[in-house]
């Protein structure tokens, strides 16, 4: 497994950083994981922006400080405060349609568990009205959304990736604009469904989160304990 340290210098270079590693899982049939902090920006979906107030939500997020970008993928907004966390992990494949769910389970499980051994009690559940909704979360015991998973799939390369709120001030400001955003958009929001790794017991400190999320995936059936470092240039 390759590991890819750094960022881009801007939210969109470092969108094109991630999706490069699709094409270097196809290309090479190099497995890449990727844990970073990306920059401060709000990332639209496609039902984001097929929506009448589409663009009222954009300069509502500009206006908060929050870089609005168009993804190619599904789902809905997520804002990246700049310090909150992201995870990628590229993986060749011979039919990427194929092994989705086993996909997310794994997955699933292996950020549990990376998260739990920081000292976070999180379980797999979607709180009602989170952001980004979607089948594939992390939550607080009867609490708040700490990360989520998705998918981009190809016929040769899949990309298995997430946030992940470590702090209560990125939860806090994460609802922030997620509030005004999301109510331009029409789309049920809760700031108070927005948790965070500390909410769960685990720590302050952002770097051991990201290191434990790493190491986990690298020991994982998907890394074979392999490790080959390189930074984004």
């Amino acid at each position: 497994m390759e590991i890819l340290r750094g960022r881009g210098e801007s939210p969109t270079a470092d969108r094109e950083v991630t999706a490069a590693l699709l094409d270097r899982a196809a290309d090479a049939g190099i497995t890449t994981i990727r844990v970073w902090r990306p920059h401060r920006h709000l990332a639209f979906g496609r039902r984001d922006a097929a929506a009448a107030a589409y663009d009222h939500a954009r300069r509502i997020a500009r206006d908060h400080g929050y870089p609005p970008i168009e993804r190619q993928v599904g789902g809905r907004a997520v804002a990246y405060t700049g310090s909150m966390l992201a995870f990628g992990v590229a993986l060749p494949t011979e039919n990427g349609r194929r092994g989705i769910d086993e996909r997310y389970t794994t997955a699933t499980r292996i950020l549990r568990r990376a998260l739990r051994e920081t000292g976070a009690c999180v379980e797999a559940g979607e709180p009602d009205a989170s952001f980004c909704p979607g089948a594939h979360s992390l939550r607080v015991p009867a609490g708040g959304k700490v990360a989520g998973i998705a998918q981009r799939v190809r016929r040769d390369a899949v990309l298995v990736a997430g946030c992940v709120i470590v702090t209560e001030a990125d939860a806090a400001a994460v609802g922030a604009v997620l509030d005004p955003v999301y109510r331009a958009l029409d789309v049920a929001f809760d700031p108070d469904a927005v948790g965070s790794v500390e909410a769960a017991g685990g720590p302050v400190a952002i770097g051991p989160v990201a290191r434990e999320i790493e190491d986990r995936f690298i020991n994982s059936d998907w890394g074979n304990g392999t490790r080959r470092v390189r930074s984004v240039e």
